[in-house]
């Protein structure tokens, strides 16, 4: 179990370390804002700020202990 603050509230997730925040967005919390794109993170379709900086969450695995996206 982990816990993501997505834009203030925390939300707790069961999720594998190893998959991308892009999943866990989308497939788990149901955020559908964060979009797939080419999945190799080069076009940046799926760019979220973690903990202030802009990263892509296609690239990014939940396993970094807490996360901050807004």
């Amino acid at each position: 179990m982990m816990t993501l603050q997505i834009n203030g509230p925390s939300h707790t997730v069961d999720a594998p370390a190893e998959m991308p925040l892009l999943w866990v967005l989308r497939d788990i919390l149901g955020r559908a804002g964060t979009k797939y794109g080419c999945g190799i993170g080069a076009c940046g379709t799926c760019t979220v700020h973690l903990n202030g900086a802009p990263v892509r969450a296609c690239q990014v695995t939940v396993g970094l202990g807490p996360v901050f996206v807004l």
